[in-house]
């Protein structure tokens, strides 16, 4: 995700002063030079561990117009109110500033679903938290009042030798199931779970899992910035344009 994110700032023809890393983890994420970066983790030991501050993302502690740049990766997904830490992003954003954001969305970890719904296909259970599809990503971000919103979708594909496998980088990357009232594993839903994702390998015996990185651009409304073209102002026809030669 912290590549993807790269790869988009690199994109951006502009300097930046002032940036918040948001979900900062172990402070990985390097701010462009000449720039401040303040960073902000829900986790108490991932904020100590970053030099940041603990805080919940969509319970901002920082005051309106504070960057020009924020940068989000791997919990948008995972906060109670989406829209609202959008909308604070967007807040703390100055004119024209911009944020660049990546969480896993909707379609991730299809293999490990299909395994459960064949281990507890008589007493189905809710195992996952929902997800954010790309197109409501995108919707997401107007809701918010971002400019210029973007969000696309980027899949990845990782092969495992085992469901132990995939439950240890789960829980590693805090993805495991988030909903409040959870029933827990038993043994033999882990045992059933286990066998059924096995019986998905390809012929060397790993099992290809994927995991679908949602990735957001938004800027902060700014007066100076480009506007669509007002309706009927055209001076084309689009009929004209696809009518085949002849």
């Amino acid at each position: 995700m912290l590549d993807g994110i790269a790869e988009r700032l690199d994109s951006v023809k502009r300097s930046f002063t002032d940036v918040l890393d948001l979900g900062s983890f172990d402070g990985s994420f390097a701010a462009p030079a000449g720039a401040r970066i303040a960073r902000l983790d829900a986790g108490f030991r991932f904020a100590r561990q970053s030099g940041g501050v603990q805080g919940d993302e969509d319970r901002l502690p920082f005051a309106d117009h504070s960057f020009d740049l924020i940068v989000s990766a791997g919990v948008l997904d995972q906060v109670n109110d989406v829209p609202g830490a959008l909308t604070l992003i967007r807040r703390a954003l100055r004119p024209d500033g911009l944020f660049l954001g990546a969480f896993l969305g909707a379609g991730s970890l299809s293999t490990l679903r299909a395994a459960f719904r064949s281990a507890e296909a008589d007493r189905p259970t809710a195992r996952f938290h929902p997800q954010i599809d790309v197109r409501s990503a995108g919707d997401l971000l107007m809701r918010a009042g971002f400019a210029l919103p973007v969000a696309d979708a980027e899949p990845l594909r990782v092969r495992y030798g085992n469901a132990g496998r995939l439950f240890d980088d789960l829980r590693g990357m805090a993805a495991t199931n988030l909903l409040i009232d959870r029933q827990p594993l038993g043994a033999v839903t882990v045992a059933r779970t286990a066998a059924a994702f096995a019986e998905l390998a390809d012929p060397d015996g790993r099992i290809a899992e994927r995991f679908e990185i949602i990735f957001l651009t938004g800027w902060a409304p700014s007066p100076d910035q480009p506007k669509p073209a007002r309706r009927g102002s055209g001076t084309a026809s689009l009929a004209a344009t696809l009518r085949p030669p002849g």
